[in-house]
């Protein structure tokens, strides 16, 4: 963890996690109760790919409200990373460092919202 944490300061925007008994670095895609998917940077196949990724993190992390997951902010243009895309289970996934993005507390939160009650008169 130690030698990660300039990486971590140049780029906020990445999470460490633990999967069994390798770390991986990268963005978290969504995190849910059973499965955490996340965009790999070792995973990259050229530099080129990885520098085009980190400004792609640079510019969700900056530019939006962090609940949206990445692929659904940058849209197309971040298609060509999808074969970094991992999925893991919850139980063999530990989150070290970063923060989860999930689409579940955005519906849950639209949900109470919209929550309405009435109250019959007697």
């Amino acid at each position: 963890m130690a030698d990660h944490k300039e990486i971590l300061e140049k780029f906020p925007f990445l999470c460490i996690c633990r999967v069994g008994e390798e770390e991986v670095i990268g963005i978290i895609q969504n995190y849910t109760q059973t499965l955490a998917s996340i965009y790999v940077l070792n995973v990259l196949n050229c530099t080129e790919d990885k520098a085009g990724f980190l400004e792609c993190g640079e510019e969700w992390w900056w530019q939006s409200n962090r609940q949206l997951p990445i692929n659904l902010f940058i849209g197309p243009k971040f298609k060509q990373f999808s074969y970094s895309l991992r999925t893991y289970n919850v139980k063999d996934f530990e989150l070290l460092h970063g923060e989860a993005v999930s689409l579940q507390n955005i519906i849950t939160k639209r949900i109470k919202r919209r929550q309405i009650q009435l109250v019959q008169k007697l």
